[in-house]
């Protein structure tokens, strides 16, 4: 019985990882109930894991789930008539359910038709991206408040009331018409990328990342469906320079290695060919956006490394870019950091002041591991200990935790 527990909750758990996002897409395309069809895959899975072990794991779970998450949304259905998910939406869902249990590779991805839905212009924009990352990736409300440095109530209380929208107003869940695209792409993107972001900073057992590989997946898809959009070129490519790095971050022992002492032969040239081409095709489609210009600062920092080319003014004039076309505090610290390389450290910590009375970057630990890095560097060795101390303390990442922890240590054994 133990065993038929285990399998049970691995299968789960391996669905949960690698399917949640396109079931869940399935069920809200046709009933425009986030919050409803949530609660019946949520519901579906508790019943797997009560069921499973004594009946044993179906040869087809997805196709199991979608028709167990189907009945709750029936009754559902039933209990409340007036609901604009009626009984119709039902039937018509059912059929294509039943039919997905007998061929369980033909069972429809539709995640990119809601995204865009998440990304309709009836949703404020600024909750666009956290909802795509919740109900397609399954971040926690948590999670996304962190990426976004946001407090974890407001997000809450922002995607429930999203949610919520997306019922009352009956918004339809598809891929929009070309003239439609401009005011949703934005944000299909930044949730894709902030996913990629999440993803980047976890290592599975593999040392890869689910998360970062469905993130390029959507990307890929997104630049297929779209691919005059040079955004969505820029994102890929941004996406695929770093995840090119992925083994060349920690050595054979695990720590962290930082970007200007890894080993390049370890770095993927497969990726850095097709980012580096990407890159190409959407500078040549059109202005440079957001991910154009990041991915542009990534080949600049990687041509520094492999051809020893001095790309470092070049590198602060595209964070110069970056910071006027959208004014965040993270490109403002990653212009610090371009600056160091080109004014001093000095000047840096100088352009470093204003970001101190941004109570966004007190909760961000790049900004406590920069001023730690920059302050060691002009001899405030006690000022370094404390920032690096806090940025230990803001870190998720042990090997992180570690190299920070042997930089405080030298800096008090140089004393």
């Amino acid at each position: 019985m133990a065993d038929a527990v285990e399998q049970a909750h691995r299968t789960a758990e391996r669905v949960a990882r690698e399917s949640y996002g396109r079931l869940l897409a399935f069920l809200v395309v046709r009933t425009r109930d986030v919050e409803g069809a949530e609660d019946a895959l949520g519901d579906a899975f508790a019943a797997a894991l009560r069921t499973w072990p004594h009946r044993g794991v179906p040869a087809n779970p997805d196709a199991w789930l979608l028709t167990a998450a189907r009945n709750r949304l029936t009754d559902a259905g039933r209990r409340h008539r007036t609901q604009e998910m009626g009984h119709e939406q039902l039937r018509v869902m059912a059929e294509e359910i039943d039919q997905a249990f007998q061929t369980p590779e033909e069972i429809p991805d539709r995640r990119l038709a809601l995204m865009f839905g998440c990304a309709h212009p009836a949703i404020d924009a600024s909750i666009r991206a956290p909802l795509i990352l919740q109900t397609i990736l399954g971040l926690t409300a948590d999670a996304i408040a962190a990426a976004l440095l946001l407090p974890a109530a407001t997000m809450s209380q922002r995607l429930v009331r999203a949610k919520t929208r997306i019922r009352q107003a009956g918004i339809p869940f598809r891929i929009p018409d070309r003239d439609e695209l401009p005011e949703r792409l934005g944000a299909v993107l930044e949730a894709i990328y902030a996913a990629y972001s999440k993803g980047w900073a976890e290592i599975g057992e593999d040392g890869g990342s689910p998360l970062a590989d469905e993130a390029i997946w959507l990307g890929r898809l997104v630049v297929s469906l779209l691919p005059e959009e040079p955004e969505a070129k820029g994102m890929l490519a941004l996406m695929l320079y770093t995840e090119a790095r992925r083994e060349a971050r920690r050595d054979s022992s695990g720590a962290y290695v930082p970007f200007g002492q890894q080993d390049v032969a370890l770095w993927d040239e497969a990726q850095l060919r097709m980012a580096e081409a990407l890159l190409h095709q959407a500078n040549a489609a059109g202005p440079s956006g957001r991910y154009q210009i990041e991915a542009a600062i990534q080949s600049a920092h990687i041509a520094h490394r492999v051809s020893g080319l001095d790309t470092r003014r070049a590198i602060l004039a595209l964070y110069d870019h970056l910071l006027v076309l959208i004014g965040s505090p993270v490109a403002a610290l990653n212009r610090v950091v371009a600056l160091a390389a080109v004014e001093g450290s000095d000047a840096a910590l100088n352009e470093m002041r204003p970001l101190a009375s941004d109570l966004r970057m007190l909760r961000y630990q790049p900004y406590w591991a920069v001023r730690g890095h920059l302050l060691a560097e002009v001899g405030r060795k006690s000022e370094a200990q404390e920032a690096l101390t806090v940025a230990m303390g803001l870190s998720t990442d042990d090997a992180v935790t570690r190299y920070l922890q042997d930089k405080c240590e030298a800096l008090a054994a140089s004393d």
